[in-house]
């Protein structure tokens, strides 16, 4: 004797309400998922062009504090940062060559 025969299974609506809120959960994950990838897809896509206007302004401001005689400090705080950055775009895609990993 199986067991739905002595308990009362759940009804047609109470199934139809569980498979609809299964469902919104799996849409609302797949809409989360998504936007996460698309906000990181330009972050990562944005690193070189960011790292590019960064030393451009490094040399700018450089170029500024030769002209007026003051000490370049953000120049050389921000060389330090940049330089950072740019290595580790390059440790990342370097470790993405060598595991052939496609992230």
């Amino acid at each position: 004797m199986h067991p739905y025969l002595i308990t009362a299974k759940p009804g047609r609506i109470r199934r139809t309400l569980t498979a609809a809120r299964v469902w919104t959960v799996r849409l609302l994950a797949l809409a989360a998922m998504t936007v996460l990838g698309a906000v990181v897809l330009t972050v990562r896509c944005a690193r070189p062009i960011v790292n590019y206007v960064a030393s451009r302004a490094i040399y700018l401001e450089l170029w500024a504090a030769q002209r007026i005689g003051r000490p370049p400090v953000s120049g050389l705080v921000g060389a330090g940062i940049t330089d950072e950055f740019v290595a580790e775009f390059h440790r990342a895609r370097r470790t993405a060559a060598a595991t052939g990993s496609t992230r």
